[in-house]
Parts: C-alpha cells; structure tokens; sequence
C-alpha cells in the first residue's frame, strides 16, 4: 500500500563555521516575543489573520520565518479550543524561555551537499540579513537520510520545515524530511501479529502467529508518570501560594519531556517489532475513551499521566515509515480476559494489578503481557486468521526505560532485538 506521504525529523548539530554563534540565541528570543504577541493579540480577541499582518510587520525575522510562527503558534491556540480535555491549559505568554526559530526549506534556512566530502552545509537566516553558516554532524542514520533527500532527482523526498531549537546552552537544528511515495505492507500479508497494550506505566508487546506465541516484552517507563506528578505538584504549589510567573515555563518544560520520552519509547517499540517476518501491529480502538465514562478529577489526572494517543500515533507513524501496517479491535474485556484460547474467561476478579490469574483455569500471567496477547488474538479472528491455542505462555522479557538516574533493578541488560526471553528478566533502556 503506498502512502501519501511520511515526514520523519531528523535531528543536527551546528558546526558554525561563519557567523556569530550568539545570533541563534537572539533568534530564539526574537520568535518568543512574536509568539508572545499572538497570544496577547489572540485574548484582545484579534482575527488570525489581522494577527499574521500585525506580527510580520513588527518582527525581526525574515517573512516567511514570522508566519511560520504564527502558524504554530494558531495551531496550539486550534488545538486548545478544539479539546475539552485542555491538558496543559491555554497557550499563554512566556518572556522568559526561548522559542524555536521556525523556516521553510530555501527561505528561513538552506541545505546543499558538497560533491567532494558528502558534507551537508547549512545557512540560517537567525534575523534578518544575519545568517550563521557551517555544517550539520548526527547520528549516522539522520544523517544518511537527509543526504538522500538531497540527492534525491525523482521528487521522492522532500525537506520541509525546520527548527533551530535551543539544547543545553547550545542549538540544534531539527529537520521534517517526507518521503512522498512510502510504501507500507498491506494488512493481509501480515504473518505475525503483534498486540500492542499501552499503559499509563508501560507498554506491553506480544507477537503471535496463527500457530504459537513468538516473543513478548514489557516496556516499563514509571519515570514519566512520576515526573509529570512532580510538574503537577509544583503548578499546585505556585497556584497556592499566588507564585504564577513560572507556571508557563513550567508547562513549557513538561511539554518537551515528555515528547522527547514519548519519541524514544516509540523508537524502542518499532526497533523491537521490526525483527518479526511481515508484522503488523495492532491496538485497542479507544476512540471516545474518555467521553465514555464519567471519571472523577484523580482518574483523569492518571489517564493525564500519560498521552495514550499520542504514543499510539508516535508508534505508528515510526511503524509506517518502516513499512509496518497497524490495526485496532475492539478494547472490551482484553484486560480481563484469560489468554489461554481454550479459555478466554472475563471477570473483572481475574486481574489484581499487574497480576493476573484466571479464577476458572487458574493461567497466570503480567496482566499487560496477557492483555497483549488478547488484542492479537482478537485481530486474527477479526480477520479469520487461525488462532492459536496457547494452553503454555513462555517468559517474557521485561526492561525499565529510564533518561538517568540509580537503577533499582537487575541490572542485566537484554538485547530487544533478537527476541530474547527470560522468565521475569529486567534491563535498562537509555
């Protein structure tokens, strides 16, 4: 099935070769007060576009970078009138942290590939005609895509919109490569599936085939919860004590840690799936979730611990760029159901936390792991696929993702690719 098109970001450094190093902290700062004055023009009850007139006149930034913020900038404050959820509240005015500088490809910023080294050369227009020059370094993998774009000469790529985004003291450029015609695997050819469970404190993945359970692993990652706790404690605290000026920034801050750790878990996930023969990954349709069922202020402050749509959509995205397929069924009872196919008994007493055990076969098993394998098992009889029987469930593999920090628990550290398995093995991701 082609697609119409995937866009990855592809993450640089600035070797800076020409130019004051220091003008990218003054573009930064610069698209904080334009983005400042759309929010302060958005509350005054201003029209967009009247906006887009005033900011582009008084800005310091090249045209076309100023209305790259005002177009992220009206797409936040879409987002929030748009969500009753309003999880982070609404977009307001921040002076004191930097804002990325936002460009089209050939306008704000440019790229081109010296013919001799393979070197990839960058101009940045940081303010109007002020630029910084160099050389863009990365992984490997980021950089081997971008030069492909560039040489690319059958419009099969193409470099979109970039950043240059302030990271600890210093910038990075971070770039949307789409790779127009991207060719994702049809659901039909799927030879393994895998069920995919995602928790406010892990993911679970089980892989089966129409005749065994292949591999399964438990993607444990507390530390988001527990960090955005911390975030919600000192918002609360601010809020009490009439302390608001930082409440911004705190939002801000909490915002970009956990998009960070929600792309890494992602990558971590596909990375893990892409070793199975033609996979396809399957989720539990939780469209309308929450207007489904009246929670109270706890509840939702949990299902706020975590985005579950949109790692499901970070998982996804990164999936179909690797040609992975994905699917979803019915989420009804799969966390209360035995996995055992000969089985399949729900009652809400079969599951105790993390533990479960059927109170009519007795299989026990992670109640995420055996929630994994119901949504595979759903999927393949949805779509008339033989169903394993499963009367033995085989270890799984279990690692903690943490960013820093002691680690509490063995320490051994398993592979995930490879598809190795221990009976409650435990490892570290970083």
């Amino acid at each position: 099935m082609e697609a119409d098109g995937l866009t990855h970001t592809l993450d640089f450094q600035l070797d800076i070769r020409e130019g004051d190093p220091s003008l990218l902290t003054d573009g930064t700062l610069e698209s904080r007060r334009v983005v400042n004055e759309i929010f302060r023009l958005d509350k005054e009850g201003w029209d967009w576009d009247d906006i887009e007139d005033a900011v582009v006149d008084r800005s310091d930034h090249v045209q076309n970078t100023t209305q790259r913020l005002v177009a992220k900038a009206t797409t936040a404050l879409r987002e929030y009138y748009g969500d009753e959820d309003h999880d982070y509240g609404r977009p307001n005015n921040n002076v004191r942290e930097p804002f990325p500088i936002r460009m089209n490809h050939g306008e704000g910023y440019d790229l081109s590939l010296d013919g001799d080294t393979n070197d990839i050369h960058f101009r940045v227009s940081a303010l109007k005609h002020n630029h910084v020059r160099g050389v863009l370094t990365g992984s490997p993998d980021h950089v081997e895509q971008l030069q492909t774009a560039l040489q690319d000469e059958d419009d099969e790529w193409r470099v979109g919109t970039a950043e240059v985004v302030p990271v600890d003291g210093g910038h990075e450029l971070h770039v949307n490569v789409t790779r127009t015609t991207a060719d994702v695997a049809p659901k039909e050819d799927a030879q393994t599936v895998v069920g995919v469970d995602i928790n406010e404190d892990c993911v679970a993945l089980a892989v089966l085939d129409e005749d065994d359970i292949i591999a399964s692993v438990i993607i444990d990652y507390t530390l988001i919860k527990e960090r955005r706790h911390e975030f919600f404690t000192m918002r609360k605290r601010m809020q009490q004590n009439g302390q608001t000026a930082f409440e911004t920034v705190l939002q801000d801050r909490e915002k970009r840690y956990v998009h960070d750790q929600l792309h890494k878990i992602s990558h971590d996930v596909v990375e893990w799936v892409s070793q199975f023969e033609n996979p396809i990954m399957v989720f539990e349709d939780l469209t309308d979730m929450r207007e489904d069922i009246e929670y109270g202020t706890r509840m939702n402050r949990r299902l706020h611990s975590l985005p579950f749509a949109k790692l499901r959509s970070y998982i996804t995205y990164k999936a179909a760029w690797e040609g992975i397929p994905s699917d979803a069924v019915d989420p009804e009872y799969t966390s209360q159901e035995c996995p055992r196919t000969e089985c399949e008994h729900r009652v809400r007493a079969n599951r105790r936390g993390k533990r479960f055990k059927c109170v009519e076969c007795g299989c026990q098993d992670h109640a995420d792991r055996g929630a994994g394998i119901s949504i595979a098992k759903r999927w393949m009889s949805k779509e008339e696929r033989n169903v394993p029987l499963l009367k033995i469930l085989p270890g799984f593999q279990q690692v903690r993702r943490e960013a820093s920090g002691r680690v509490d628990r063995p320490a051994a550290t398993p592979s995930l690719v490879g598809g190795h398995q221990t009976e409650s093995g435990a490892g570290v991701l970083r």
